[in-house]
């Protein structure tokens, strides 16, 4: 392919990385009844683990000694960025909505540049201390449903607490590889943080199917597997990868701001949710808020 018509196919192909990544919502509020929560994120990343680990192979057989040495960090990355990233994500969508996932989860590169600030030495400018406080702002507005004047009679959603505890996790996630330089590059770390994230997943597998009452695993169930296997694992990733490589990675990763929107519009078309005015105040006040935080030259590192 040519140089020029390879750099067109990217521009395109970006916007397809947070609709791909949307699916995972969709999944999320259709898995209840069909698959659960631990049983679909486990063959989600157990696919995706064994896909990667493929394509990786040689670099994997390499380098499995320098695996093996630090293996605890890729027990604690899979339990950030799969577990609780994952099984917590389709607990919360037991009971939260696909509008209320994408926009808390949005919040993320918030916490990541606090956590910079905290753990990495970085310094916040005035801008960006705003941007945390608007985006903080509006997830707490996603949570009390908009009702401040009201807060007594607020019913909240133990859902939200888990969505919450995802957007906390993935930050540590993204920190936690900040701390621990790899030697591996990307597909073959995420195939080993895959498999650092199965004995966790496997154990809440076995633990729920033993529980009275779990559906079987049917072919609906497995299409649900597959999808965000397939998706939002494998497919987005591949993508933002390759299309980092050709457009550099603040191209990129401007299209991750299209998240919460990609994520609301197949809420509502699909899910038939309804969009209150929360959700629009709250987005109003989140991508502005994320923008400052991760603008260019956001945090300066201290000396």
């Amino acid at each position: 392919m040519r140089p020029e018509s390879q750099l067109r196919l990217a521009r395109w192909a970006i916007w397809l990385i947070p609709l791909l990544w949307a699916v995972n919502y969709f999944v999320a509020r259709k898995a209840p009844g069909v698959i659960e929560p631990y049983t679909l994120a486990f063959m989600r990343w157990g696919i995706a683990g064994l896909l990667l680990s493929i394509h990786a192979r040689a670099e994997l057989r390499r380098e499995w000694r320098n695996i093996a040495a630090v293996w605890y960090q890729y027990v604690a990355l899979g339990f950030c960025g799969m577990v609780v990233c994952g099984a917590w994500v389709y607990l919360g969508a037991q009971s939260t909505g696909a509008v209320n996932i994408s926009l808390i989860y949005s919040a993320s590169p918030v916490l990541i540049a606090v956590g910079s600030v905290l753990w990495l030495q970085e310094r916040m400018r005035g801008p960006q201390v705003l941007g945390v406080v608007l985006a903080l702002t509006g997830v707490l507005h996603v949570i009390v449903k908009g009702e401040w004047a009201a807060l007594g009679q607020v019913r909240f959603v133990v859902g939200d607490a888990w969505i919450v505890a995802a957007m906390v996790s993935w930050a540590m996630y993204a920190m936690l590889q900040k701390l621990w330089p790899s030697t591996l590059g990307s597909t073959a770390r995420l195939a080993a943080t895959c498999w650092g994230a199965m004995p966790v997943l496997l154990a809440g597998t076995v633990w729920e199917m033993a529980q009275p009452g779990t559906p079987a695993l049917t072919l609906h169930a497995w299409v649900l597997g597959l999808s965000v296997a397939l998706l939002p694992g494998v497919g987005a990733y591949w993508i933002y990868g390759w299309a980092q490589k050709i457009l550099g990675a603040s191209k990129v990763a401007v299209t991750l701001y299209l998240g919460p929107l990609y994520g609301a519009l197949l809420a509502w078309l699909v899910l038939g949710e309804r969009l209150g005015w929360h959700h629009l105040v709250a987005a109003a006040l989140i991508l502005p808020g994320v923008f400052l935080v991760s603008s260019a030259g956001a945090a300066k590192r201290a000396a």
